[in-house]
């Protein structure tokens, strides 16, 4: 059968893969390779996989394959396709408000992931790939008419009408209650008597589609049961989106590490990619809420293929998402008054803002100093030194026998110079990289804050509307005190989570400061031992 490319897609090296050009028509040599994928020829007789998506068959659209004959089971969760023009666009979870107040998750995307597809062998039966961040061979991304683009919990930014929560007649708080006690700091959440950990490790390279497609996955071991499970990047995403849906309202949720389209499977970048991932893990452990949450529990502890599978489509047919997180916090402490309320959130407004503009100076200051050191500087020492050996070799040159000692020691000290260049060279791994990472944790952290501020700001602003509401008869009196009420909860929970944010924040910074301050000592006593060395060489006249 012919084939029209509908969109340019670019083959990457060394996967399989065949580029096309739109309107160029192929011959399709295999439909049934799964995955998303369809393989075919061109008119040069260059064959590989094509994304189906890309295809046109007779006229009828994609090609329908078997990924196509799955029945997502019935759920608040909708697969939908979002364009642009005649172009697609695929991306990460968003909610969109519906008529009934509630929120439905729509998987906004082309059923694609990391991979380039969600697998059959690990859940045949999920609702679409949702992922808007993965690695591997994604086709979607880096095609110059479709890319992946990463819609936040709101669609296309936009924060969700308050009266979800205000306003809605809420069940019964039940097990899921999320309670706020007043600590010394002020509301805290309940910490967990044993605090989770995991360890990432042990990345290994994998193959699908007959070895077609690879991929890297990460072994998670948590100390709750000390049993590792596997989990590729896609995966990662996938408990980020549902993390992002569930939570994003009352806590930020940073994002994972970037995906990378070339050289994903060199060792650097699998290592970095590793300790970004086991950083992530333990933002996402040492927080009280979110590491005791159904869904971090079931990525960390699922026993088989058939428990992730159940614990998968039930975390996805969450209905307490969105807004609707804050009708399961229930603050042990008085209603606050709506202008405290203001003041709170305003203050942290301004903190957040300020520290972001500190730690992307810190980033920008540093990353310069990370060039300077890998770069001129340590060719400065090495210059130094090369001419110290010049000035030994002129001087060796004279033939007068007393000097021995003194161009003997010259040439030593320009080695030392040398090897200092390479101390240089060398440091920024060993005390700036920590710093660097700690501070590009934060700024993701950091970016996360506006719009869960804007969630609570536009709360604020709707109460202060309650009695426009009143008169205007949209509410009755009792509703307006049930604001008042809801935004106070609302408050305590943010006033929780910035405590917690603070008490992490002062123990990560102590910690990355003492150890670079502790590296930078080290560094500079070893500068200053080659300098003895150095001196030791010369005679003292």
């Amino acid at each position: 059968m012919k084939a029209l490319a509908l969109y340019d897609f670019t083959a990457e090296p060394g996967n399989n893969e065949l580029s096309v050009r739109e309107g160029e028509t192929l011959t399709v040599l295999n439909q049934a390779v799964g995955g998303g994928w369809i393989e075919a020829q061109n008119s040069s007789g260059e064959s590989g996989l094509v994304p189906e998506d890309y295809l046109e068959i007779n006229g009828t659209g994609s090609v329908p394959s078997s990924s196509d004959a799955y029945s997502a089971p019935t759920s608040s969760y909708t697969h939908t396709q979002v364009t642009n023009g005649n172009k697609p666009w695929s991306g990460g979870g968003a909610y969109s408000e519906t008529a009934q107040g509630g929120w439905d998750a729509q998987q906004v995307g082309t059923g694609e992931d990391d991979d380039g597809e969600w697998d059959d062998e690990w859940d045949e039966g999920s609702v679409g790939g949702q992922s808007a961040t993965g690695e591997e061979e994604g086709a979607a991304g880096r095609n110059p008419h479709t890319m992946k683009i990463s819609l936040n919990k709101f669609p296309f930014s936009k924060t969700p009408n308050p009266e979800i929560f205000l306003l809605a007649k809420l069940p019964p708080k039940g097990k899921d209650r999320l309670p706020v006690y007043p600590g010394e700091v002020g509301p805290v959440w309940l910490y967990p008597q044993n605090p989770l950990d995991c360890v990432v490790a042990d990345p290994k390279k994998g193959t699908k589609m007959y070895g077609l497609k690879s991929y890297i996955e990460y072994q998670i071991t948590p100390n709750s049961t000390n049993r590792p499970v596997n989990h590729r990047y896609k995966h990662f995403d996938w408990l980020y989106e549902r993390l992002l849906g569930k939570f994003g309202s009352a806590i930020p949720i940073p994002c994972l590490p970037d995906k990378q389209v070339t050289g994903r499977f060199e060792e650097e970048f699998i290592r970095m990619r590793m300790e970004r991932l086991q950083g992530w893990m333990n933002r996402m452990c040492r927080h009280p809420v979110v590491s005791q949450s159904d869904v971090f529990q079931l990525f960390l502890s699922y026993r088989d293929e058939k428990e992730w599978k159940s614990g998968k489509r039930r975390t996805e047919k969450d209905e307490t998402v969105g807004l609707m997180i804050f009708s399961i916090i229930d603050p042990e402490a008085s209603e606050l008054d709506p202008v405290e309320v203001e003041q709170k959130c305003d203050q942290y407004s301004r903190f957040t803002k300020s520290m972001d503009d500190g730690v992307k100076d810190l980033l920008t200051v540093g990353n310069t100093h990370w060039k300077r050191c890998t770069g001129p500087l340590p060719k400065e020492y090495h210059r130094i030194g090369k001419a110290f050996l010049n000035l030994s070799s002129v001087f060796s040159s004279s033939g007068y026998q007393g000097e021995a000692m003194l161009t003997d020691a010259l040439t030593a000290t320009g080695k030392i110079y040398q090897e200092i260049g390479e101390i240089v060279a060398e440091q920024p791994k060993k005390d700036l990289h920590f710093l660097l990472e700690t501070n590009n944790e934060y700024k993701g952290l950091l970016g996360c804050f506006p719009e869960t501020l804007a969630v609570h700001k536009a709360a604020i602003e709707k109460v202060k509307e309650a009695d426009k509401m009143v008169a205007a008869g949209r509410i009755n009196p009792q509703e307006k005190t049930t604001m008042k009420q809801r935004i106070s909860t609302m408050s305590y929970s943010l006033q929780a989570e910035m405590n917690h944010f603070h008490s992490n924040r002062i123990y990560d910074y102590n910690r990355v400061m003492q150890l670079y301050l502790e590296e930078q000592i080290n560094f500079y006593q070893r500068i200053a031992d080659k300098l003895k060395q150095a001196t030791s060489h010369f005679t003292t006249l």
